[in-house]
């Protein structure tokens, strides 16, 4: 198995990141592999992937370089830059294209697992690399990006909450398949035969994406790592998640909804993002479900965070829902 050595000082320089380019790069992956984690992503799938393979129908080198670059055991390192807090699509898909053709090749290479096909033994990939990704964030990510990032970012609120309650082994056990806690300062990335490494000083992002099948790591030796995983609020559909139907018929169906979604701590504001409802109306569901004593709140930074009290909880598995994404 791949494991990082990750002392206290790693951990205290740790951070979440949310990524437009990491975003873009999984919808990407997503289109690539075409295999859906709900039925939110198969509309989404159904919706721009035969774009994509028209796409690369037309283009069977760039069709090559991106079954290529995203290896079922590496993507090559140069389509991943670790990311850089507050770096704009633009400014994160230039630094796709500025990399070196010889490096592009050497990353093929290792993704592939061999000997570089040799349609791609040219100069131009990064730029088709980025050219890609630009019509991808251009066509079917930039459109909703609003909706996407406010799903990432309850995911931060979420999972930074989790640290005050359960500390940093309990967020990094949950992060993704493969990920987990293996105490002394070890942390697991995934299941392959890696060699560990160490990041004393290191500084720890943690990049939520919202295709649920994908994530990685990548890294800037030594002073930067990065694990990109799915989040835990998936965007499903519309914004719709399941809502049982006999608590829908107990609370009404948008209510039930905004019960549902508060299995992790959410803001108001990434209510109103995640389910598509006007503010007024998520704000007068949460004071009824406040006097009813279904939820709680409290202040997180300048955020005031809702989530389900006992009684919530009890409710909605007595309606028989969890609050999880479509199956």
């Amino acid at each position: 198995m791949g494991w990082w050595e990750v002392n206290a000082d790693t951990l205290a320089r740790s951070r979440f990141v949310v990524s437009p380019l990491d975003e873009t790069l999984a919808c990407l992956k997503l289109l690539h592999a075409g295999v859906a984690g709900h039925p939110g992503e198969r509309a989404w799938l159904d919706a721009h992937r035969p774009a994509h393979l028209r796409r690369m129908a037309a283009d069977p080198v760039t069709a090559l370089l991106v079954d290529a670059g995203l290896g079922r055991g590496w993507n090559a390192d140069f389509l991943t830059p670790v990311p850089v807090e507050g770096l704009s699509f633009e400014e994160g898909v230039a630094r796709i294209r500025a990399a070196r053709p010889d490096e592009a090749r050497a990353g093929l290479t290792v993704s592939v697992g061999g000997p570089l096909p040799a349609a791609l033994d040219r100069d131009d990939l990064p730029e088709r690399a980025a050219a890609l990704l630009e019509e991808v964030w251009a066509e079917t990510v930039r459109p909703d990006w609003e909706r996407r990032r406010r799903v990432l970012e309850a995911d931060v609120v979420a999972r930074t909450a989790q640290v005050s309650r359960g500390g940093w082994a309990t967020v990094l056990d949950a992060l993704r398949p493969g990920t987990r806690w293996l105490g002394d300062n070890r942390l697991q990335i995934n299941l392959n035969p890696y060699p560990p490494r160490e990041l004393s000083g290191a500084e720890l992002l943690l990049v939520p994406i919202t295709p649920q099948r994908h994530g990685w790591v990548s890294w800037k030796e030594p002073e930067r790592y990065a694990v990109v995983y799915p989040c835990a609020g998936a965007l499903a559909d519309d914004g719709a998640r399941r809502v049982p139907a006999a608590l829908g018929a107990l609370l009404g169906p948008a209510r039930a909804a905004v019960l549902t979604l508060l299995a992790t701590p959410m803001s108001t504001s990434q209510l109103v993002g995640v389910t598509g409802q006007r503010l007024g109306s998520v704000g007068r569901h949460l004071r009824v479900l406040l006097d009813a004593g279904l939820v709680e709140r409290r202040r997180a930074g300048r955020s005031v965070l809702y989530s389900r009290t006992p009684a919530g909880e009890v409710l909605v598995e007595a309606g028989g829902g969890t609050g999880g994404v479509p199956d």
